[in-house]
């Protein structure tokens, strides 16, 4: 235990100790712009549902502290992945979050050898830095909001990922996103490069027969403000190819998300995972239910 926080906790003390201006003066309430944060990645990060923002959680603006909880599921046609998880925005500046994921292989395990129903489980302790720029209210200039992060993951099933090649159960993602909204075009648009070892998010472990090393995955989402409470848009995101047994590939969505109140939101999407674990043609529905202060 005390090996897989560390990483984890090193890196948000360095983060801490840049952002350590950001948290001086007075914390007062305040409020963005609905769904102006994003909504909740598969990783528990604020962002879109397969893509992490540079956008911090919570309502809160500058000078006060905000955070959000969330339930998600991807429901394939022969996977369950779950996730559950928290995270706080410090100053809008610096943003902790932890996610829970379970992934169940229903029938399908049966089929790959480990029985039927077998899950694969994952815990993710993310941390965010915004660096410069305001998505929001930088209107009259073209820098977007940029932020570096790192998300430490911890995967449950070490002999199993052994077995089929991966080389390391736990593993670290590093990555820069930078998000700008065109209220003027009532557009949301954000780029982000990662960089990272993980198989299938992580679910299959880290680095493989194949590679075992980091390599630099994109990731971008595009969305339309149709009113204050609703923004449709799409995702894509690449993932790296590490196993031999089973080839990887891009994720997409195409999704909506509605602020059903200040403090709720929803998100519904189509998502296509490509093939996983020689399963071929995984696409369904990804639910997403997030409450924020």
């Amino acid at each position: 235990m005390r090996s897989m926080i560390r990483p984890f906790v090193t890196a948000v003390l360095t983060l801490l100790t840049v952002a350590q201006p950001a948290f001086a003066g007075d914390r007062r309430a305040g409020g963005k712009l609905l769904l102006t944060t994003g909504v909740t990645s598969v990783e528990g990060a604020a962002g879109g549902g397969l893509a992490t923002w540079a956008v911090i959680v919570g309502n809160e603006t500058r000078d006060g502290i905000g955070g959000k909880a969330h339930a998600t599921l991807v429901a394939l046609p022969d996977f369950d992945l779950t996730s559950f998880g928290a995270a706080i925005g410090v100053n809008d500046r610096l943003e902790l979050s932890y996610t829970r994921q379970r992934f169940d292989t229903r029938s399908a395990g049966a089929t790959l050898g480990l029985g039927r129903g077998f899950t694969f489980g994952q815990d993710v302790f993310g941390a965010k830095l915004r660096m410069v720029g305001d998505a929001v209210w930088d209107q009259d200039s073209w820098l977007p909001q940029i932020a570096i992060g790192v998300q430490h993951k911890r995967a449950n099933r070490g002999a199993v990922i052994r077995a089929i090649g991966g080389r390391h159960d736990r593993g670290t993602d590093f990555y820069l996103a930078a998000t700008k909204v065109v209220l003027s075009r009532s557009l949301v648009l954000n780029a982000t490069m990662r960089a990272t070892k993980a198989n299938q998010f992580g679910l299959l472990g880290f680095g493989g027969d194949r590679h075992d090393h980091y390599r630099p995955q994109v990731e971008g989402s595009a969305g339309m403000m149709l009113s204050r409470r609703l923004v449709v848009g799409v995702e894509g995101r690449s993932k790296p190819s590490n196993l031999g047994f089973a080839r990887e590939q891009k994720a997409v969505d195409a999704f909506a998300a509605w602020a059903v109140a200040r403090n709720v939101s929803l998100t519904a999407a189509y998502v296509d995972l490509g093939d996983i674990a020689t399963v071929r043609r995984q696409r369904g529905a990804f639910l997403s239910l997030q409450g924020s202060f």
